[in-house]
C-alpha cells in the first residue's frame, strides 16, 4: 500500500523567528492520523532566522538526528558537545537517560534550514551519546547513500533502532530501486526538487509511505534530495 503525504498538509508553526513544518503530531500540532510511522516519530521542516534558536531543553529515550539544508546550525549540549553544523553534516543525538541542548543559527545574517528528525530507540534508559559525521554530495549523487544504521556500518551514524536512513540526490536520468524485505516499510521524504517514486509525482516536503510493498522505485527526477527510512512494522 502507497499512501502520499503532501506537503501541504503537513502542520505548521510560525513563531515569528521559527516556522516549522511538522509531517506528524508535535507540539501544538495534533492530528491521530498523522502520530508517526513505525518507530519514526518526528520530522520537522524547520527555517530559523538568524542568530536566533532553540534554548536549552532537555529529552529523554530519543534518538534525534538533525540533516541541514541550507545555513549553519550550532549546537551545545550536556554531555559537552559543540560544534556548527553546515550542508552534508548529519547529527546524532541519543537522549537515553536525559540530556539538554541548545540549537542556535549561527549566522547574524542568513537563515538556517534543516530536518529534524525523531526516532523511537528499541531500548530505554541508555547512556546519552553524540556522533556527527560528514556526507559529501558527491557520495549522493545518484545513488542511496546510508546515513544512519543499527550497526553504524559503511561510515553511517549509529542509531538505538532496527532502522536504516538513507540521503540520495537525484536528477534526469538517475534511476534508484530499494527493496524492501518482509517485515519491512519505508518512509521516503523529499527535502527539495521533484521525482516520481513508485510512479507518484511528489515534490519537495512530499512523503510517500509504503506498507506491504516489495520496492521502493525512485526515478524522473529533476534536482531532487530526499531521505529514505526502511523501518520495521
Amino acid at each position: 500500500m502507497l499512501t502520499v503525504r503532501k506537503s501541504s498538509d503537513r502542520g505548521f508553526a510560525d513563531h515569528g523567528w521559527l516556522q516549522s513544518f511538522h509531517s506528524f503530531s508535535f507540539a501544538d500540532y495534533y492530528d491521530p492520523a498523522h502520530m508517526g510511522f513505525g518507530p519514526l516519530r518526528v520530522i520537522n521542516e524547520d527555517r530559523v532566522a538568524p542568530g536566533q534558536g532553540f534554548a536549552t531543553h532537555g529529552h529523554r529515550d530519543m534518538e534525534i538526528i538533525s540533516y541541514v539544508l541550507d545555513g549553519t546550525l550550532e549546537h551545545e549540549d550536556s554531555m559537552g558537545n559543540g560544534s556548527v553544523l553546515r550542508y552534508g553534516n548529519v547529527q546524532r543525538m541519543s537522549a537515553g537517560t536525559g540530556v539538554r541542548h541548545s540549537e542556535f543559527n549561527h549566522s547574524q545574517s542568513a537563515p538556517v534550514h534543516f530536518l529534524q528528525i525523531w526516532i523511537e530507540p528499541n531500548m530505554k534508559g541508555i547512556a546519552p551519546g553524540y556522533e556527527e559525521k560528514t556526507f559529501e554530495l558527491e557520495s549522493k549523487q545518484g545513488r542511496l547513500r546510508l546515513i544512519a544504521s543499527p550497526d553504524g556500518r559503511d561510515g553511517s551514524v549509529l542509531i538505538h533502532q532496527d532502522a536504516v536512513l538513507y540521503a540520495s540526490i537525484l536528477d534526469a536520468g538517475d534511476r534508484i530501486e530499494h527493496p524492501l524485505a518482509s517485515g519491512r516499510r519505508a518512509y521516503l521524504h523529499v527535502a527539495s526538487g521533484h521525482l516520481a517514486v513508485n510512479g507518484i509525482g511528489l515534490s519537495a516536503g512530499d512523503a510517500l509511505m509504503a506498507s506491504n510493498e516489495q520496492l521502493v522505485s525512485l526515478g524522473q527526477a529533476a534536482k531532487a534530495e530526499v531521505l529514505l527510512f526502511d523501518l520495521p512494522d
